[in-house]
This record gives structure tokens, C-alpha cells and sequence, in this order.
């Protein structure tokens, strides 16, 4: 019985070869003003999605949070619901979002309307006002999701492995206190904005049902007024990564245990690269990997264990994470360690391996098959002074 066993159940069938990644055609184009715009057209919906790249290395942590959540409150001509309303007609929204290296501004709308995107977004960009109403509005709600957080197990164990890894590296620190966040005024917000809101060294990304070319020329116009000369301070090499004690944040009362362990990994173009994304696959990157068959699967200490590669512009890391029971939180340590060093003594078999080549793959054309995602991709890559030809 063909494709099926004698009892009559289906079998699944064998995995396909590899096919040639195809990467859709872009377009490019360097602006006066020093802002790199990229197009790629993907006609999938008639909508266009957007990703502005800033540097913001090194920025106040305390104010750049702040300016983030208010970039849209206002400008010199426009209130927030004036913006709001006019991204609306053209079924559009803008959103912006900071991390240690880069305020993203996050975007889409009807193809359409992409001129008129633009427009506001270059009205925003050199016009933020930080209304001193919605700053407070803001800086309360911001104060309050911190007050929050530090409530969380997996908070407290994120902001002790980022001051473990990075020592005195501005990265150590990646989260306002309360009172910082209380201490911000508008006019450090607009000073923020002077300094660092500019498009030297910013990447502009546009995919959708679009013609790349007239794509280029729309963001031409409406961002030539966006005037250069901000001052980016580059980040120094993230400190290397040495092994240290086992660190342990006492919370009396937690039924939890948040196990964090960090290791060293390489960037991108590092060519070891595509080795260590297939390593940390087989070890506890995904659901069929060794570490989470090992604490989930057959010991059930943990629900949902996983290990990431973590880029930033100053360097790399791999980070292994797990939330385990108190009572178990040693047998999990010892298993973990297991795990790691039976990876670096025994190699992958061949089935294991080409699983997790598989899955790795599928991922990147998943990832690559919205516009939104594509956007997310060209853009993460773009930051890093790459493009999609580089997959």
C-alpha cells in the first residue's frame, strides 16, 4: 500500500531537497542627508510595511525609553490625535521602540497611502514636540511597567546576567530605575531628539506592493528636510566573556528558580557563524533539541527551556534560559552542563543535524514570506551594515 504501513496509517513522507533560497530584488539609494533608503518590492497585499534604523548607542537609558513612547505625542503643527487620525485615512500607524543600539520606528499602511506616511513620519522626525502633558502621562505608565517587571523572577535574572556579562560596558544597563524615569523633562527629550535623531548612519527600509524605484524618489521627498548632523558615539567591543562563579539572586518566597547561563558566540560574518546557529539548534535552540528533550521531555523540570544567539552591534552572545522548580533547580544546573559538554564531545549525528539544518531553513522562508517579516529581516541585517544577499 503505497505511502501507507500495513495497519493503514499514513507515513510521513521524507523532507524534499534543499531549494535555492530566492531573495526578491531591492533597490537602494544614499539621500544628501546621509539616510540609506532600501525598497524591495513583494506584491503579496496592497500594503507597504516600514522600519526606520537609528543608531542610539550609548543614549540615556532613562530618556531614550521616554522619548520612544512619546516621538509621536505631538509636533510643532499636529497634535497626538491629529497624527493619529491622519495615519488612519490612509490606514496607517507609526510606533517607535529603542534597545542599546538602535530606535526603530516601525510602520505600515495602505500602498496608497505610502506619500503620505512619509510626510508625517518626516514631520515627527523634525518636529517632535514632547507635549509636557503627554511626557507625564508617559512617564507615569513607564514608571509603572518598571514597578511591575521588578516584581518578575525573569526581570531580576535578566538584569543580573546583563551586569554579569557586560561589567562597566554601556550594555550592562538596559532598563531605567523609577526615579530616573520620574526625573526626565521635555526638554531633555528635545535635547535627546537634537542630538540623536538624525539620519546619518540611519537605514530606511520599505517593502511591499511597490515600485522600488518610486519607492526611493517618495522617501526622497519626504526626507530631505530631515537635516545630518547628529553625533553618534560608537560603542566599544563588549568585554570578553570569562567563566566566573555561580551567581545566585536570593528571592525569598519564589516557588521558581530563573537559570540564566551565558556563553561566547560570534557575529554574523563570522565564518563560524552558520556552525554555531546549527550547535545552538541542536542543543536547546528548538522544541526537537537535545537540552529541551533532556529537562522538559523526559525530566519535566521545565516547561519551555530555550537557548538564542544574541546579536548586538558591539558583539555577540548565546544565552541559555529556563524557569525551573526550586526543588529541582540543581538537578536542572548538573543537566544543562551535561547537555553542553556532550555537545562539545560528541558530534550531532547526521539525521540530528540535517533536522535542525531543515528547520533552520524553513524559519528563514517563513520568516521572508510577509511583507512584515521580510521588512524585519532586511532591516536587522541593514543595521549590521548587510543586505538579503548575504543569506
Amino acid at each position: 500500500m503505497s505511502g501507507r504501513e500495513a495497519n493503514g496509517v499514513r507515513t510521513v513522507p521524507p523532507l524534499g531537497p534543499h531549494r535555492r533560497l530566492t531573495v526578491p530584488a531591492q533597490a537602494e539609494r544614499r539621500l544628501a542627508n546621509g539616510l540609506t533608503v532600501i525598497a524591495i518590492r513583494r506584491p503579496t497585499v496592497p500594503l507597504v510595511e516600514l522600519r526606520l534604523w537609528i543608531p542610539f548607542g550609548r543614549a540615556h537609558v532613562a530618556r531614550a525609553a521616554l522619548l520612544a513612547q512619546t516621538l509621536f505625542a505631538g509636533t510643532e503643527t499636529a497634535s497626538m490625535v491629529e497624527i493619529a487620525a491622519e495615519l488612519q485615512s490612509v490606514g496607517g500607524a507609526l510606533v517607535a521602540d529603542v534597545d542599546p543600539d538602535r530606535l526603530l520606528i516601525t510602520g505600515n499602511g495602505l500602498v496608497t497611502g505610502l506619500d503620505r506616511i512619509l510626510e508625517i513620519l518626516g514631520d515627527v522626525l523634525t518636529g517632535a514636540a514632547y507635549p509636557r502633558a503627554e511626557v507625564a502621562t508617559e512617564r507615569e505608565r513607564l514608571a509603572d511597567q518598571i514597578q511591575v517587571a521588578e516584581t518578575q523572577p525573569a526581570y531580576l535574572a535578566r538584569v543580573a546576567l546583563l551586569r554579569r556579562i557586560f561589567g562597566r560596558h554601556p550594555y550592562a544597563v538596559q532598563t531605567p530605575t523609577i526615579d530616573q524615569v520620574r526625573a526626565v523633562q521635555p526638554a531633555q527629550l528635545r535635547a535627546l531628539h537634537e542630538e540623536r535623531v538624525r539620519p546619518d548612519e540611519a537605514v530606511l527600509v520599505l517593502v511591499g506592493d511597490l515600485r522600488p524605484e518610486q519607492a526611493l524618489d517618495a522617501a526622497e521627498r519626504a526626507l530631505e528636510g530631515w537635516a545630518s548632523g547628529g553625533r553618534n558615539r560608537p560603542l566599544p567591543p563588549i568585554p570578553d566573556l570569562t567563566p566566573k562563579p555561580l551567581l545566585i539572586v536570593d528571592r525569598p518566597g519564589s516557588m521558581q528558580t530563573a537559570l540564566r547561563i551565558a556563553l561566547p558566540a560570534v557575529d554574523r560574518t563570522h565564518p563560524d557563524h552558520a556552525a554555531l546557529q546549527l550547535a545552538n539548534l541542536v542543543f536547546g535552540g528548538y522544541f526537537s533539541s537535545r537540552w529541551v528533550e533532556n529537562i522538559r521531555e523526559d525530566k519535566g523540570y521545565t516547561y519551555s527551556p530555550h537557548s538564542v544567539i544574541e546579536h548586538l552591534a558591539a558583539g555577540s552572545r548565546l544565552v541559555i534560559a529556563a524557569d525551573v522548580a526550586t526543588e529541582v533547580t540543581a538537578p536542572a544546573l548538573v543537566e544543562t552542563m551535561y547537555e553542553l559538554g556532550r555537545l562539545a564531545s560528541l558530534s550531532p549525528q547526521e539525521e540530528e543535524l540535517e533536522q535542525a539544518r531543515q528547520y533552520a531553513l524553513g524559519s528563514l522562508r517563513l520568516s521572508m514570506s510577509t511583507q512584515a517579516g521580510l521588512a524585519n529581516l532586511a532591516t536587522t541585517l541593514a543595521g549590521a551594515g548587510l543586505r538579503l544577499p548575504f543569506l
